[in-house]
C-alpha cells in the first residue's frame, strides 16, 4: 500500500491507478471488482479493519464489497439514495447499453445489507461525507477538512477510463446516469479547495488548480 496522506493509504493495484481502493484509518473505501478480493485481503489483513464504505455503487467499486464484508465481519455504509439498490441487486442504476451488460455481467458482486445509510455530513474515517450524484443516482464523496483531503470516486478522474491515459476527465457519458447533475455535484467539490484529491481511476492528484481549473472549464 501507498500511504498519501495522513492516515489514509492507496492499495496496490494492477494496473497501478486504474481501479483505486482506499483504506483510511480502519475504514476500507470501494472495493474494485470481484477479482480484487485477494489483493484487498493480502494488503489489509495484518490490519484493523472496522468497516467498509463505497463511494458508489457501480461494479469495479462494489464487486468484491460482499466478500470483504462477509470475510471481515465488518459493517457496510453506503449512501442513503443507494443504499437500497446495493441491498436489492448490489448495483447502481446505470444507463443501459453494452458497457452496462458487460460490467453487469463480468465485474459485479451480489447484494449485501447496508449498516448504515449516510447523508450529508456524516463522520467516516475522519471524513465528512459529502452528497455528489450524477455519475450514480446516490454517489457521495469524503471531505477531511483537517487536510482538505477529498476521495471523490468517479465524479472526476484522473485517467481515461477508455484509454488508461492520465489527466483530468469526466466520467463517459454511457457509464453516468445524469451528467449534468455530475457536473454540478464537481463544480459543488471544486468550491472545497482541497489539497489532495483521489480519485476512483488515477493517481492521486496534488495539484488542486488543475482539479479548479479542469471543473471551471466544463460547460
Amino acid at each position: 500500500m501507498q500511504k498519501v496522506a495522513d492516515d489514509l493509504w492507496l492499495l496496490d493495484g494492477m494496473p497501478p491507478f486504474a481501479v483505486n481502493i482506499f483504506l483510511a484509518g480502519d475504514t476500507l473505501i470501494d472495493a474494485g471488482t470481484r477479482f480484487a478480493e485477494k489483493r484487498i485481503v493480502r494488503q489489509v489483513s495484518k490490519r484493523d479493519i472496522a468497516a467498509h464504505a463505497l463511494t458508489h455503487a457501480h461494479s469495479d467499486h462494489q464487486g468484491s464489497t460482499h466478500a470483504i464484508c462477509e470475510r471481515f465481519e465488518i459493517p457496510l455504509m453506503v449512501g442513503e439514495k443507494e443504499a437500497d439498490f446495493v441491498e436489492s441487486t448490489g448495483l447502481a442504476p446505470a444507463p443501459p447499453g453494452k458497457w452496462s451488460t458487460f460490467t453487469k455481467r463480468n465485474w459485479a458482486g451480489p447484494p449485501h445489507p447496508v449498516d448504515r445509510r449516510l447523508k450529508e455530513g456524516d463522520e467516516v474515517a475522519g471524513f465528512k461525507v459529502i452528497d455528489v450524484p450524477g455519475h450514480s443516482p446516490g454517489h457521495i464523496a469524503f471531505f477531511r477538512e483537517s487536510d482538505r483531503v477529498l476521495i471523490i470516486g468517479d465524479v472526476i478522474t484522473n485517467m481515461d477510463l477508455r484509454t488508461g491515459r492520465p489527466g483530468l476527465y469526466e466520467p463517459p457519458v454511457y457509464t453516468t446516469i445524469d451528467p449534468a447533475l455530475n457536473r454540478e455535484s464537481a463544480r459543488k467539490l471544486a468550491a472545497l479547495e482541497p489539497e489532495l484529491v483521489c480519485s476512483g481511476h488515477g493517481r492521486p492528484l496534488a495539484d488542486p488548480s488543475r482539479f479548479i481549473k479542469f471543473v471551471e472549464s466544463l460547460d
